[in-house]
């Protein structure tokens, strides 16, 4: 999925980046103490060293501007998806996705079906996203009431949700299987169990569900 793969990529890279800079400072900092050590009958004021400045400054602009390249095409290769009509493969499955205090709604199109369900850490009975893998799946996020935020923390997607305002989002699930949703916007008192499932299947099991009305 591109949002894991392109998350995925940026993660590694930054924490390449840190890992690097953390052994660097740790060098820097334990040949300060020696040199402090050898020099601590010296009371002289020390000279400033620019040279060495000027180098440390133009190394951090590079650290910063080398990870701000990265998020910067992470973020396009995402945005590519982001909208909808830049897709080659037109969407197999059409979703608004309505986020409201405190559970979900989808409203299939083509044939109209609408499902949900009921939120809660412990009800079974949670709303269900039901998606073919391997085509493209459009989802129209928006939010009834306050912000929310469509998130599956396993598949690294997270697309805000807000009120008078739809993010289309066009995704394709890799391949079958079942994973937990959740909102990931503070958005009241039950904002912890504003949970949801994603179940990809294949595409003749999603012709069957919806020949049978979306019924689990």
């Amino acid at each position: 999925m591109e949002f894991r793969d392109a998350f995925q990529r940026m993660i590694s890279f930054e924490g390449l980046v840190a890992g690097i800079v953390f052994v660097l400072v740790g060098i820097a900092v334990a040949l300060a103490l020696l040199l402090s050590r050898k020099r601590s009958g010296d009371t002289r004021r020390r000279s400033s060293h620019p040279v060495v400045e000027i180098g440390y400054a133009v190394v951090l602009a590079a650290i910063a501007g080398a990870i701000a390249y990265v998020s910067a095409s992470a973020n396009n290769d995402l945005s590519a998806q982001v909208k909808p009509e830049s897709a080659t493969t037109p969407p197999a499955a059409r979703v608004d996705v309505d986020a409201f205090q405190w559970c979900w709604r989808f409203q299939y199109h083509e044939p109209e079906k609408s499902v949900t369900g009921s939120c809660g850490d412990r009800n079974t009975d949670l709303p269900t996203l039901v998606v073919p893998a391997g085509e493209p799946v459009q989802l129209n996020i928006s939010s009834s009431d306050v912000q929310h935020s469509f998130w599956i923390p396993d598949l690294r997607v997270k697309v805000d949700a807000f009120p008078d305002h739809t993010n289309a989002v066009t995704l394709t699930f890799d391949h079958e299987g079942q994973w937990l949703g959740r909102c990931a916007e503070f958005c009241g008192s039950y904002h912890t169990e504003m949970h949801f499932w994603v179940r990809v299947v294949s595409p003749q099991q999603y012709q069957q569900w919806l020949a049978q009305g979306g019924q689990a």
